[in-house]
């Protein structure tokens, strides 16, 4: 018998618990109020009938009698060959509900309250099905079996002096060549001391506007932009100035300002704007380096999936043609290799330096080392840049394919807007009496995930859908889309 049902059976007299009761409801009530009170958690292996009958000093019946009521009422359920089992019923859980209303609290900070009031913009990063999820790359090519024999080489060389704290801006051969890769792929010469490492494009964000932004400072971002970005900034409490896109990228010069309003930092997608595809041209790198440059302000130049999108294209970075150090570059590998390896980059100019170094150590404090070795290892041994090749392969085919069925499915009932671009989604565009909020809410029940275009804007929405395609399988693909224009069609008809 576990140690947790071992615990509670010490509360339990069978002899005068709920005596009025016959014995199997008395046994069947206990486990109820165990379980509702969390004493007992969700999936928790209950003992066997027989265990539990000789530990309570009754007949195997009204064990099971017991236990078939809790199944009947949700409680538990058995599994063939694996016995009972606890069941997740925690499905509605809100925390407003455990908190007593009689208990005086210090009042929640207005930072706190615009963080909670702007996590509805956030897409969900917990969402369990693939199927159209935007940004996710095709998880099933990842080399598991390389990355599992340098996870292994280094847990097989370990020395215990290498398990204690880590220093938080990274390991020095993991920025060592994540600078030599930068400048290999992406043209980007840096000190290796200039990058940080960081747990995703989020985390980097949040440290950014924490070293640069005081409540009601004012920052530009493009119009449409990832729904991430504006809820970082709008919880940071921060002026948000947005400025739209065209096909040549963001319209910096159209940007109204009122006398005396100094932006301090701008969020661009330059490469690959978030979610056109759009590639931002060399004049208006030029400009918006002139624009920063006069405005004293900093830029972060968002490369989010530059790998993907720029595959063997050159581009010059914001970050190398800026000749005042105004341009903080940010990386990812969650999205070229899978979300959960949770590790991205950014690099920082000399002047935010130490307050980057600082604010880390105040918050995240370092990442897993064990993955940063692996990483750098990953990257020194050529595995990456074969990925990537693999991934864009993988992915061009996927999109093909995805076109063509979604074509034969909707017709002219949802249009896939025209793009150059390679990346790992696509963008859709709705009539305007359609709602893209409550169709992404239908897929969403019935287990497809789309995000609503409409999220991606300051102002001005505009309705439509955002759909990755390259981390589901061909055949899922045709099934996927099947379903998807029945569900449509039930919403629309």
């Amino acid at each position: 018998m576990n140690l947790i049902i071992n615990n509670v059976l010490k509360d339990f007299d069978l002899t005068t618990h709920r005596a009025d009761l016959s014995k199997y409801l008395r046994i069947c009530e206990f486990f109820k109020s165990k379980i509702e009170q969390k004493d007992i958690p969700a999936h928790t292996f209950m003992p066997s009938t027989r265990l539990l009958a000789k530990e309570l000093s009754v007949s195997r019946s009204t064990i099971i009698k017991a236990y078939e009521l809790l199944i009947l009422e949700g409680f538990i359920e058995s599994k063939k060959g694996s016995g009972y089992w606890v069941k997740d019923h925690d499905f509605s859980f809100s925390p407003h509900d455990e908190i007593d209303p009689s208990i005086n609290y210090p009042s929640i900070s207005k930072k706190g309250k615009a963080f909670s009031e702007n996590v509805s913009l956030i897409n969900s990063t917990s969402e369990k099905f693939v199927a159209f999820r935007p940004g996710l790359p095709p998880l099933d090519i990842f080399p598991v079996n390389q990355w599992k024999k340098l996870s292994n080489l280094y847990w097989r060389n370990i020395k215990s002096s290498a398990l204690s704290y880590s220093d938080s801006s990274g390991i020095e051969p993991l920025k060592k060549n994540i600078a030599t890769y930068l400048n290999l792929i992406r043209g980007i010469k840096c000190d290796h001391h200039q990058v940080i490492i960081v747990s995703g494009s989020l985390q980097s964000l949040y440290l950014v506007g924490n070293a640069l932004l005081n409540t009601g400072d004012t920052m530009v971002m493009e119009n449409p932009t990832f729904p991430n970005v504006h809820s970082i900034f709008r919880s940071l409490e921060a002026k948000i100035k947005p400025v739209s896109v065209d096909k040549e990228g963001i319209r910096i010069n159209e940007l109204q300002l009122q006398p005396n309003e100094q932006p301090k930092l701008i969020h661009l997608t330059p490469s690959s704007h978030y979610p056109t595809g759009i590639k931002m041209t060399q004049q208006r790198k030029l400009e918006i380096l002139d624009w920063a440059n006069k405005h004293e302000a900093m830029i972060i130049e968002n490369d989010y999936d530059h790998e993907i999108s720029n595959w063997k294209a050159k581009s010059e970075a914001i970050f190398s043609l800026d000749q005042q150090q105004r341009t903080v570059y940010l990386g990812t590998f969650n999205r070229l290799l899978h979300p959960s390896v949770r590790l991205g980059y950014m690099v920082v100019p000399y002047y935010l330096l130490d307050v980057i170094k600082a604010l880390q150590k105040h918050s995240h404090r370092f990442v897993s080392p064990s993955n940063q070795v692996v990483m750098s290892q990953f990257i020194e041994k050529n595995y990456l840049y074969k990925h990537i090749k693999n991934v864009v392969e993988v992915a061009e085919e996927r999109k093909a394919v995805f076109l063509k069925t979604f074509q034969g499915q909707f017709a002219d009932s949802i249009q896939v807007l025209p793009s150059e671009a390679r990346s790992l989604h696509l963008l859709t565009e709705l009539p305007e009496h359609i709602s893209d909020r409550k169709l992404a809410k239908e897929f969403s029940d019935k287990n497809i995930i789309a995000h609503p275009y409409s999220k991606c804007f300051v102002s001005e929405e505009k309705n439509g859908l955002i759909l990755g395609y390259s981390c589901v399988r061909k055949p899922v693909i045709a099934k996927k889309i099947a379903e998807m224009a029945k569900i449509f069609k039930s919403t629309t008809s």
